[in-house]
């Protein structure tokens, strides 16, 4: 399947989760085997050689982060909200949309020196991939490239990323 087929079946939802928003739903997306595959394989373009692990955001971005450290051969470090991961390296608290979160690393998950690409299905804000290139960082490994699969450009996101390498598959 062509990406941009598969990127056509992002679904539109009015009014969620509050009034006036424009929910962007990657569940038809998810559904569709073909579609699935062909933006993972997307997500994986122009990752540099030397990145060893996906560093994969809840919730979404698990399962976008899952198949492309499968695929690649890399292994997988889920960043959890609170409460999830038995024993913890780092957390930190950003702001959201509409509030803030925390976002925490796994012990022992990441090296000193090892470079990562995080992958989460929608850069918003920013905050949420800031927050996680931040806990990347801390632990002493690197931030190669970010991979999402949908940017809602008019909410400033890139712009608190800075020099990052971001690779963003649908922009609106």
């Amino acid at each position: 399947m062509l990406l941009e087929n598969a990127l056509a079946l992002v679904r539109e939802v009015p009014d969620f989760p509050d009034q006036g928003v424009l929910f962007r739903d990657l569940t038809p997306l998810l559904a569709d085997g073909e579609a699935f595959r062909a933006v993972v394989d997307a997500l994986g373009q122009g990752i540099p050689a030397d990145v060893t692990t996906v560093v994969a955001l809840e919730a979404r971005g698990f399962l976008f982060g899952a198949a492309l450290a499968a695929l690649r051969g890399y292994g997988v470090v889920p960043v959890r909200k609170p409460g999830k991961l038995p024993a913890v390296a780092d957390r930190v608290t950003y702001d959201l949309e509409y509030g803030s979160a925390t976002f925490e690393l796994p012990e022992n998950a990441l090296r000193p020196g090892e470079r990562v690409v995080i992958v989460d299905d929608v850069l918003a804000t920013g905050g949420t991939v800031e927050a996680a290139v931040g806990l990347v960082e801390r632990a002493g490994a690197s931030v190669a490239a970010v991979a999402v699969v949908l940017e809602i450009g008019a909410l400033g996101g890139r712009g608190r990323l800075g020099a990052v390498n971001l690779t963003a598959l649908l922009g609106v």
